[in-house]
C-alpha cells in the first residue's frame, strides 16, 4: 500500500511522476478544477464582500469521491497541480475538499517533469501561497462579474449567444482599430532608382540616395526625371565607403509568448496548436530506454530565466559540438517585463542531451518541429553573438549619389544554430560586396527607377496581436489562446489569410461595449487591472479591494446600459435577387461567421450561398464584367469574373486597379513569404509592397 498521495491535474503527468517517486507514492489526477463558480448563475454575492459560491463541477464527482478514498488512506497527501496562481488556486480548492491543512506542507511546484527535478522538489515542500490563490480568486471573480452582467444585456439587446470579457473586449478593440486604420488610409506615391554597377567584372547593386549634401526622398515622376537628366554617361565615382564590425546578439529564450509567436511565423502554428504540443512535451514523451520523461519546461511563464545547471549544461554541449570560441562570454541580458509575474524559469528543454534528431522516432511531425524550435532557440541564446563585418559605400556621378549596402558573416556565433524570425519578413541574407576604395571608378547600368505606393498598416496575425497583447500588459501567459479562440467562436472576427478581420456583429457588440462600458475596452485601464492583480499576489493589496474599486463605477454602468441601450434589430437586408430554388426574394442574414445569403422563404426553403464580393477591378479577360472574391471548398480565397461560366477568369492572385506602368497590363497582389509583392502577369515589373 502506497503511504503517500501525490494529485496532479492531468493523467499523462500522473503516470510519469508515479514512475519517479516509486512505490510508496500513488499518484491520482484531478483532471483540471474540481471545485468552481456556478455556470448557471453569478456565484459572486456582491451584497457580502464579493464572497464566492464554488460548488463540484458538474460530472467531476466520482473524481472527487476517488480522491476522497484515496486521501482517507494516505499518510500524507501532495498537491503537486501546476506552477502558476491557477494551478495554486487548483491545489487551493483541492485542499478544501479534502480537508487538507492549507499551513502545512502539502504543496510541491517544479517546472520540470524530470526524475532530478522531481525528486528535489519533494523534498522541499510547502504550504499552499494564499496571495497566489487570492490574484487567481480576483482574476476569475472580475471575469465573472464582468461576463455574467454584460453578456444579459447584449443578449436581450443584440443577440442570443454573445458576451463580453476584459481581455477578449481590449483584443476586439485591437482589431478594429487596426481595420479602421486601414479603411481611412490614402496611399502615397513615392519611386526608387536602382542600379547595377561592375567593378574588375563583379557586379552589385546600389540605390539612389540624394546629391552630394542630403538624403532626397522621390515623389513623383517629375524628380525622378530631374534626378535622371542630372546624369552623366555610365561612370560612377566612389567617394566614400565606410567599414564597420557589428555584432548581433541570440534572441533570448522562449516566454509563452514569443514561443507563440515564432511558432506562427516558422511553423505557422495557431496560439491553441502550439499550446496543446507543448503541453505534450512538459508532461511526459516515451523517449524509449529512459522511458517517460518530460522534454520540455513548464509552458506558461513571461520569464526568460534559466537556472545555473541548465546554463553549465549548455556550455557543455556548445564547446563540445561547436568550439569554446561559440559559448557566451558576457552574460546575456533577460527580457523581463514588469508584468512577470513569477520565477519561473523560461520554456526551454529539460536537458540539451536530448537533440532534436536523437527525438524524432518518439515524436510526432508536429511535436518534433515545436521541440526542434524550443531547443535550437535556447542553446543559440547561450551562444556567442554573430560578428558582421558591414560596408557602406556612396558612388557619385555628377551631383547624383547612389548608395551600395552590403554585409559579410565574420563569425557565425549563434546563427549557427538559430536565427530568431520576423513579421512577414526573410530572414536576414548576406549581400556581398567586391573590394571597393574611395577614388575608384565604377560602370553603371540597368539605372532602373519604380514607382511605388505605400501600404496600409497589415491587419494582426495571431503572432502579431499576442505579442501587442504582451508589450500593452493585457492578459496573461494562460490567457492569450483562450482570448483568440473567444473572440472568432462568438463569431466577432474572421481569418482572411491569416489575418483578423471583424464581422459586422464584432463592430456592433464593440460600439456597444465602446458606449456604455468604455473601461472594459480601455488599455490603460485593463492594463492597470493586471497590475493590481500582480500587487494582490505580491502581498500589497487585498483582492477584496481590487474588486471593490471596480465593480462600484461598474455597476452604475450596467443599469444605465440596461435601461438605456436600445434594441439592436440585425434586420435581413434584400439581396437583390430570387432564389433560384423557389423564385422568392433572397435576403441578407447574419450568421456566425459574418454575413451570407438565404431564402427570404425560410424554413420551407433552405437554399443559402456565400456573398459575391467585388474587389473593384474590371476582368482582364472579358473587359466586361467585374473581379469578384470568392472561396474554394477548402476555404482558400481566389477571384474569378462575375460573369462566369460566359467568361472563365480565375486567379489565386488579387487583381489591382492600376495597370503595369511598363506594359499597361494587370498588376497582381502576390502574397510571399517576405509579406505582398505587386507583380505583372505579362511582363518582368515587380514591385515591392509592405502588406
Amino acid at each position: 500500500m502506497a503511504d503517500y498521495l501525490v494529485i496532479v491535474e492531468s493523467p499523462a503527468k500522473a503516470k510519469t511522476i508515479e514512475r519517479y517517486l516509486g512505490k510508496k507514492y500513488k499518484v491520482r489526477a484531478s483532471i483540471g478544477h474540481l471545485r468552481d463558480l456556478p455556470r448557471s448563475q453569478m456565484g459572486v454575492d456582491t451584497e457580502n464582500n464579493y464572497e464566492p459560491k464554488y460548488i463540484t463541477i458538474r460530472g467531476k464527482g466520482p473524481i472527487l469521491q476517488e480522491l476522497k478514498k484515496d486521501a482517507k488512506k494516505a499518510k500524507k497527501i501532495f498537491l503537486a497541480a501546476d506552477p502558476d496562481r491557477e494551478g495554486e488556486a487548483i491545489a487551493w480548492h483541492l485542499a478544501h475538499q479534502l480537508g487538507i491543512d492549507i499551513d502545512s506542507d502539502c504543496r510541491v511546484v517544479f517546472n520540470e517533469i524530470t526524475k532530478d527535478a522531481i525528486k528535489e522538489s519533494f523534498k522541499h515542500p510547502r504550504p499552499i501561497d494564499m496571495n497566489r490563490v487570492d490574484a487567481q480568486q480576483a482574476r476569475r471573480i472580475l471575469d465573472r462579474l464582468v461576463g455574467y452582467n454584460i453578456s444579459p444585456i447584449l443578449w436581450k439587446k443584440v443577440k442570443k449567444g454573445l458576451s463580453a470579457g476584459r481581455v477578449q473586449s481590449v483584443a476586439l478593440r485591437l482589431i478594429i482599430d487596426r481595420e479602421n486604420e486601414i479603411k481611412a488610409f490614402v496611399p502615397e506615391e513615392y519611386w526608387s532608382i536602382s542600379g547595377r554597377f561592375t567593378k574588375d567584372g563583379k557586379t552589385f547593386d546600389a540605390s539612389f540616395y540624394g546629391d552630394a549634401s542630403k538624403k532626397i526622398k522621390l515623389e513623383n515622376k517629375q524628380q525622378v526625371d530631374e534626378i535622371l537628366s542630372k546624369m552623366s554617361g555610365d561612370e560612377f565615382e566612389i567617394v566614400n565607403v565606410v567599414k564597420k564590425e557589428r555584432k548581433r546578439n541570440p534572441a533570448p529564450p522562449f516566454t509563452t509568448s514569443s514561443l507563440q509567436q515564432e511558432a506562427a511565423r516558422k511553423l505557422n502554428f495557431r496560439a491553441r496548436k502550439t499550446m496543446m504540443l507543448a503541453q505534450q512535451l512538459y508532461e511526459g514523451i516515451n523517449t524509449g530506454k529512459e522511458g517517460i520523461v518530460g522534454l520540455i519546461t513548464y509552458m506558461r511563464t513571461d520569464s526568460t530565466r534559466i537556472s545555473e545547471g541548465a546554463k553549465g549544461e549548455a556550455v557543455s554541449f556548445i564547446e563540445t559540438m561547436y568550439g569554446k570560441e561559440f559559448v557566451a562570454t558576457s552574460k546575456a541580458k533577460t527580457k523581463e517585463s514588469a508584468n512577470t509575474q513569477d520565477a519561473h524559469e523560461a520554456v526551454r528543454p529539460t536537458s540539451v542531451m536530448r537533440p532534436p534528431e536523437a527525438m524524432k522516432a518518439f515524436l510526432s511531425r508536429d511535436q518534433h518541429r515545436l521541440y526542434k524550435l524550443i531547443w535550437e532557440r535556447f542553446v543559440a541564446s547561450q551562444m556567442a553573438p554573430a560578428v558582421l563585418d558591414t560596408v557602406t559605400a556612396d558612388l557619385m556621378n555628377g551631383d547624383v549619389k547612389f548608395r551600395a549596402t552590403g554585409s559579410e558573416v565574420k563569425f557565425p556565433g549563434f546563427m549557427k544554430v538559430y536565427i530568431e524570425g520576423e513579421d512577414d519578413q526573410e530572414e536576414e541574407k548576406d549581400r556581398i560586396l567586391p573590394p571597393l576604395d574611395k577614388g575608384e571608378h565604377v560602370k553603371g547600368s540597368e539605372i532602373d527607377p519604380k514607382q511605388h505606393f505605400t501600404q496600409p498598416p497589415p491587419r494582426y496575425s495571431e503572432a502579431r496581436l499576442v505579442k501587442t497583447l504582451e508589450e500593452l500588459g493585457i492578459g496573461r501567459p494562460s490567457t492569450y489562446a483562450p482570448t483568440l479562440d473567444t473572440i472568432q467562436k462568438r463569431g466577432y472576427v474572421t481569418l482572411d489569410a491569416k489575418r483578423f478581420v471583424p464581422t459586422e456583429l464584432g463592430e456592433i457588440v464593440h460600439q456597444a461595449v465602446n458606449q456604455y462600458f468604455p473601461d472594459i475596452i480601455d488599455i490603460e485601464f485593463t492594463a492597470e487591472m493586471e497590475k493590481n492583480l500582480d500587487g494582490v499576489e505580491d502581498g500589497e493589496v487585498e483582492w477584496k479591494q481590487v474588486i471593490d474599486e471596480f465593480y462600484k463605477e461598474f455597476e452604475k454602468h450596467v443599469k444605465v446600459a440596461d435601461e438605456e441601450m436600445e434594441k439592436i434589430e440585425i434586420k435581413d437586408e434584400p439581396a437583390g435577387e430570387d432564389c433560384e430554388k423557389c423564385g422568392s426574394p433572397m435576403v441578407f442574414k447574419m450568421g456566425r461567421y459574418g454575413k451570407f445569403m438565404a431564402c427570404s422563404n425560410f424554413p420551407d426553403c433552405r437554399n443559402t450561398k456565400a456573398i459575391i464580393k467585388p474587389i473593384g477591378v474590371t476582368c482582364p479577360s472579358c473587359k466586361e464584367g467585374q473581379v469578384v472574391e470568392r472561396k474554394s471548398k477548402t476555404k482558400r480565397i481566389f477571384y474569378g469574373c462575375d460573369r462566369y461560366p460566359e467568361c472563365e477568369y480565375v486567379s489565386w492572385d488579387k487583381p489591382i486597379a492600376r495597370p503595369c506602368p511598363k506594359c499597361q497590363s494587370t498588376l497582381v497582389e502576390k502574397r510571399l513569404k517576405k509579406g505582398v509583392q505587386i507583380q505583372c502577369t505579362e511582363c518582368d515589373y515587380k514591385e515591392d509592397a509592405q502588406e
